[in-house]
């Protein structure tokens, strides 16, 4: 199934275990590899440790699982741990 890039803009972004990491910004091309490199994400998960004083990341596409109402990522063991209380 193809569908415009630009449907991606404002999607929410969560890992394979369930947590919202943030929403896509935008979508970083590889022009002469005629391919998506990676996905701009704003509106972070402020519970996020290791993104805490980050106002966005770039997220690899190789990473990503799945894109449909939401974008699903592979969850990296250590990037995406909640904050103990």
């Amino acid at each position: 199934m193809k569908s415009a890039i630009t449907e991606m803009f404002g999607m929410h972004v969560y890992t394979d275990k369930a947590v919202y990491v943030g929403d896509v910004d935008d979508v970083i091309i590889n022009v002469d590899g005629k391919k998506i490199e990676s996905l701009a994400v704003s509106r972070l998960n402020p519970e996020l440790v290791e993104l805490k004083n980050y106002k966005g990341i770039k997220i690899p596409y190789r990473i990503i699982l799945a894109v449909g109402d939401v974008v699903i990522i592979r969850h990296l063991v250590g990037s995406f741990e909640k904050k103990e209380d």
